[in-house]
């Protein structure tokens, strides 16, 4: 954030620069009050979303296709994964006497 310097002040024989507005604070103050705030935001974002670069209908179709295939592959994954394991730990304690 960019800061405005104001007075200068010694201190321990050197000398400092004390900070006495902000950038944030001019922004505040030439914005107005609490609605002209919301308007700059407003504005703002309405010129950002000009310029993204939205995907099309067959970019989004293909990604969530892709979604949906990796989804299901984790998903069987950790199915099996979990099956095993159950069953493992199922066994060894059969074998050696658990619970």
């Amino acid at each position: 954030m960019a800061q405005d310097v104001g007075v200068a002040r010694e201190e321990g024989g050197s000398t400092v620069a004390v900070n006495t507005t902000t950038t944030l604070d001019n922004v505040k103050e030439a914005a107005g009050g609490r609605i002209g705030r919301w308007r700059t935001f407003l504005v703002e974002v309405r010129n950002e979303l000009k310029r993204v670069t939205w995907p099309s209908q067959k970019e989004v179709y293909a990604t969530t296709v892709v979604v949906i295939l990796t989804s299901v592959f984790f998903g069987l994954y950790l199915f099996i994964l979990d099956f095993g394991l159950n069953s493992l730990v199922q066994w060894v304690f059969r074998r050696f006497g658990g619970v």
